[in-house]
């Protein structure tokens, strides 16, 4: 049980450490803005927003465009605590309650969204859409989103984790050199490339359920 309560002392201290450090990095970078960038500062900035505006608008059409500040913020966090093994530290989406604290926070979006733009009445509609037969299906498969989520989002970072780990004890036996080297490419497909597949993955899977699940 105290092991229990380090990890997740330690998981909640390494999501607010990247909160706070994104946020300083952002604040310096975008205290000194001008109608024509000066600086890379302000033109990394502006990349980054227009990506994020764009892709949000191709994905989910112009009407749904203020969602591109949370989609943003979604993309640097995930992102962030995806690749905390690349400094030694266990990725907070390794550990099932935030993979499953996100999903919740994306089914929470999709259906306020939903409620919103519908009304009462136009949501519970859905749940009957195209057929009342469909039903139970409709409701399982709403109540399965969260599951879905965190469950695909937590397996594939964990499963990473756990390659690199063997690897490395694997290799605990051997050169230094050999023990820098060889786990080198293996730390960048699984630690950097999977850490941004992930967050792709996450973050267009909640753009599409908000969309879909408002339009039925």
């Amino acid at each position: 049980m105290e092991a229990l309560f380090k990890e997740i002392g330690s998981t909640v201290l390494q999501q607010w450490g990247i909160i706070i450090i994104v946020a300083i990095v952002l604040i310096l970078m975008t205290r000194n803005l001008s109608v024509v960038p000066k600086g890379k500062s302000q033109s990394i900035i502006e990349l980054f927003v227009e990506g994020i505006s764009n892709w949000t608008k191709n994905t989910m059409g112009d009407k749904y465009t203020g969602f591109a500040a949370y989609i943003g913020a979604l993309v640097l966090f995930l992102f962030f605590m995806n690749i905390t093994d690349l400094i030694g530290l266990r990725p907070p989406t390794a550990d099932y309650s935030v993979a499953l604290v996100l999903s919740l926070t994306t089914f929470l979006m999709v259906q306020i969204n939903a409620i919103i733009k519908n009304g009462g009445f136009g949501y519970l509609k859905g749940y009957i859409h195209p057929s009342p037969a469909l039903l139970p299906i409709n409701i399982l498969e709403r109540v399965m989103l969260p599951v879905t989520l965190s469950f695909r989002l937590f397996g594939n970072i964990t499963v990473g984790v756990v390659i690199v780990e063997l690897l490395l004890q694997a290799l605990g036996n051997l050169t230094w050199f050999a023990q820098l080297a060889i786990p080198v490419p293996f730390m960048a497909y699984f630690d950097l490339f999977d850490g941004f597949l992930q967050t792709f993955i996450f973050t267009i899977l909640t753009m599409i359920y908000i969309k879909m699940t408002a339009e039925e």
